[in-house]
């Protein structure tokens, strides 16, 4: 947020044409659900996998601080986490501060992915043998180079399905965002279609066309999914 101003100068003397602001009212339909569905799984995978290693720390106050956020995350509805985003965190904010609603939205997305994620690649981690721990002592590795070279790798392999999974469902989720009086797809389109007198009395329509796009896009992210896992699916060849 420090470094806003300095973006734009700096792109409005390097692009050619006028960038005009854009504030949260205006912007939606499928490219405001992209933006937050890019944005926030890609913030969320290493915030699930830091998790998933503070979950298995054994330094106790590590444990306990990602023990008590991913249980706390999980236990709240995603609902819940965008009206706090939108109402409740304006109270705790300096006076006269400006924090896009955008902006909140994907960052509490992206800690409620986050969650998720962490307990899928903890399950991955817990998945692999215990030689595999011990290999890693023996070639003299410290923690972050076993996890980097050795153990995180094969983790994630086996938690690719659940960690697509959890993107798909997130991505389904930025449709909730309308409750925030953002102009999700869904909300966008029926009013555009709702305000032609041409449309009167057709409403299905809309949902269809808007199911459409997010299934071609969720279905995919699934087929990228199988992809990654036969491209990785190296132990048996």
């Amino acid at each position: 947020m420090l470094a806003h101003p300095f973006v734009v100068k700096a792109l409005s003397g390097t692009i050619p044409f006028r960038l005009v602001p854009i504030g949260s009212d205006q912007f939606g339909g499928f490219l405001l659900a992209i933006v937050i569905g890019i944005t926030a799984i890609a913030a969320s995978l290493p915030l699930g996998i830091l998790l998933a290693l503070g979950r298995r720390s054994d330094m106790f106050l590590v444990k306990t601080l990602s023990v008590g956020f991913i249980e706390f995350i999980r236990g709240v509805p995603l609902i819940t986490l965008l009206f706090t985003a939108s109402l409740l965190l304006a109270y705790f904010l300096p006076p006269g501060t400006n924090f896009d609603l955008i902006l909140r939205v994907i960052i509490l997305a992206a800690l409620f992915s986050a969650a998720y994620i962490a307990e899928v690649v903890r399950g991955g981690l817990a998945a692999l043998p215990r030689g595999q721990y011990e290999a890693a002592d023996a070639l003299g590795l410290d923690y972050w180079q076993a996890q980097r070279l050795i153990i995180m790798p094969q983790a994630l392999k086996i938690s690719i399905p659940g960690i697509v999974s959890t993107f798909i469902g997130l991505f389904k989720d930025t449709t909730l965002v309308s409750f925030v009086g953002l102009l999700d797809p869904l909300r966008g389109v029926t009013q555009i279609v709702r305000a032609d007198i041409n449309w009167k009395g057709i409403y299905w329509e809309p949902y269809i066309f808007v199911g459409v796009i997010f299934f071609l896009i969720c279905f995919g992210m699934s087929r990228y999914s199988m992809y990654l896992e036969r491209k990785l699916k190296t132990d048996h060849r």
